[in-house]
């Protein structure tokens, strides 16, 4: 069995006695059984992406352990530290349904503590926003949070978040990265120093639910309130610690929770993927929905910060929105409550990401406030709240079914966003309408703008490399005609350039950079390529859009519209 000499040096590194007697047996295992996967551990190290450290349970540098984690923790403890001198510094810590995510928590609280760091654990599994959330109310400097998101259930990660609630952004989380790519395994401080952790729950708890009760709600009227019928999944998930209680506290009585996925299980057994972007995911919420008669369904992802909606359609059928529907949606109604309580006072702002629908700049320019466009990943929308503190965020999100109202959390919350989408849907029944009949008229009025997705999954090292190449491809020989459009700019995130191929000439794109290419055509149809951050995947995003002269025309402009994605797909070979 040959190993290469770089695998082979971390190997041996991995089987000296500073890692422990089961991590030795597990490489031997490896290394006599299954060379492939000693290669898949150990071939690199996890790296911070859009989502922070995500990666399959296991041995190894390119897997989530206790050495891993303990090594990112002790140099995040070590930059803490130096960050903010003479001070009693103070993290958070929260955790998932995942397989080890309690004990892995419990290994950052211990190496936190090992430093000197007070910390507060939360002392059982709880919805990735409430971490933000806390971080401020606690006054802590950082926070930390285990979740892996919707992943598969072998996956774990770690989410970092600094003072402001927000996740760490360049240049800082480069900053980070370098401390703990300095630091020896045999450096890191595993022994704890337990009177500098202390668990929380119920306290940080209700705050969380009373500040979401007040961000969210918009003087909905009881009887509207109790005449939601609503059915709501957590998809084996963190939301049912908080969700339902928050939903009854502000006036929902009428909720039906899916029985079969309310236990938090990180083995997500009812659900292919626990992903409220993949319709299946909601296939017994919308079954439950047809049997009670539902006007809604939300269901929430495992780490609650993604939300999934179906709602009843013209015919009265239940439909499912896409994100980008839903951020409309929420985006235009938190706009107009913000006009009519005669809030604007010209510095408000909204946030969305470079991927995500075009809408969002329609909406904003119809109320006048300024929607600011980043990266992809809710960390750079709050980053601009940061960045911009005489500024008002009113709110935002992005196409992956994330949203943020206000900036009480600053991270995508799913917890806010279902009372909010509850507060909709209940105004709009009270008045005689529904959230998809909503929808229709911000259609009408400022566009019918339609989105799709594609998402490539290549695995492994060769996968990795193949995803690769098809970036180089786009970038250095760009398509000059997609459907018979002629593509009149490229937005190149990677080299900060925007190439005008009708003039040919270049300008600097002023936006972080990050391995993105942006395609434009002269007929308005935008497509996007991203690869994943944190998974082994490349997405294509596509937009188009067409004026929708009345409702009763939706149907056929929505047939032209999905005939127009299918064909640009078609052109680019990507079916």
């Amino acid at each position: 069995m040959h190993i290469p000499a770089t695998i082979l040096e971390k190997v041996n590194e991995w089987l000296t006695p500073t890692f422990d007697e089961a991590t030795h047996a597990s490489i031997i295992e490896m290394m006599t059984s299954s060379p492939k996967e000693l290669e898949e551990s150990f071939y690199k190290n996890l790296e911070f992406g859009t989502g922070g450290m995500r990666g399959i349970m296991g041995v190894g540098t390119n897997r989530i352990n206790k050495y891993t984690l303990g090594k990112n923790t002790q140099g995040l403890s070590d930059y803490i530290l130096k960050s903010f001198p003479n001070e009693q510094t103070k993290v958070v810590i929260a955790y998932d349904c995942r397989h080890n995510s309690d004990t892995l928590a419990k290994v950052v609280a211990d190496v936190f503590s090992a430093n000197g760091i007070k910390v507060y654990l939360f002392s059982a599994l709880r919805p990735t926003p409430i971490l933000s959330f806390a971080l401020k109310y606690l006054n802590c400097h950082a926070g930390i949070v285990l979740t892996a998101s919707h992943n598969p259930p072998e996956y774990n990660g770690y989410k970092v978040y600094w003072q402001d609630g927000g996740q760490i952004v360049p240049p800082q989380d480069d900053e980070i990265i370098k401390v703990i790519e300095e630091l020896n395994y045999s450096e890191i401080k595993f022994t704890p120093n337990e009177s500098l952790i202390k668990y929380i729950d119920t306290d940080v708890d209700q705050a969380f639910i009373n500040s979401s009760i007040e961000n969210a709600s918009f003087n909905t009227p009881k009887a509207a309130k109790e005449d939601l019928k609503i059915v709501f999944t957590s998809l084996h998930g963190t939301s049912i610690t908080l969700v339902p209680e928050m939903l009854a506290k502000a006036g929902y009585t009428n909720v039906n929770i899916v029985p079969e996925q309310e236990v938090p299980d990180g083995n997500f057994p009812t659900v292919k993927s626990p992903n409220p972007e993949e319709p299946e995911a909601l296939t017994m919420a919308l079954a439950l929905a047809k049997k009670v008669n539902a006007d809604i369904v939300i269901g929430t992802d495992p780490d609650a910060d993604r939300l999934g909606v179906a709602v009843r359609n013209s015919e009265g059928k239940l439909t499912l929105l896409n994100g980008n529907q839903t951020m409309v949606i929420m985006t235009a109604f938190l706009l107009e409550q913000w006009k009519r309580a005669n809030k604007f006072k010209g510095n408000e702002f909204i946030g969305t990401t470079i991927v995500s629908t075009p809408m969002m700049l329609e909406l904003a320019a119809a109320y006048g406030v300024e929607c600011k466009v980043g990266l992809t990943g809710f960390k750079w929308i709050a980053k601009m709240i940061k960045d911009f503190p005489n500024q008002k965020f009113v709110g935002g999100g992005e196409e992956s079914f994330g949203y943020m109202v206000g900036d009480a959390v600053r991270d995508k919350d799913a917890v806010a966003a279902t009372l909010l989408v509850c507060e909709i849907a209940a105004q709009a029944k009270a008045a005689g309408s529904t959230l998809y009949q909503e929808l229709l008229n911000l259609y009408v009025d400022h566009g019918y703008f339609k989105e799709y997705l594609i998402s490539i999954t290549k695995k492994g090292i060769e996968g990795a490399n193949e995803i690769k190449q098809m970036m180089i491809d786009l970038r250095n020989n760009p398509l000059k005609e997609i459907n018979g459009q002629r593509v009149i700019c490229v937005e190149d995130y990677q080299n900060s350039t925007v190439l005008n191929l009708l003039s040919n000439e270049k300008e600097p794109l002023d936006i972080p950079k990050s391995d993105v290419l942006i395609y434009y055509t002269e007929d308005g149809t935008k497509i996007c390529a991203r690869p994943s951050g944190t998974e082994p995947k490349i997405k294509f995003y596509f937009s188009v859009n067409a004026t929708l002269d009345t409702i009763e025309n939706v149907t056929t402009v929505e047939a032209e519209l999905d005939a127009k994605i299918k064909a640009v797909i078609t052109d680019m070979k990507l079916n």
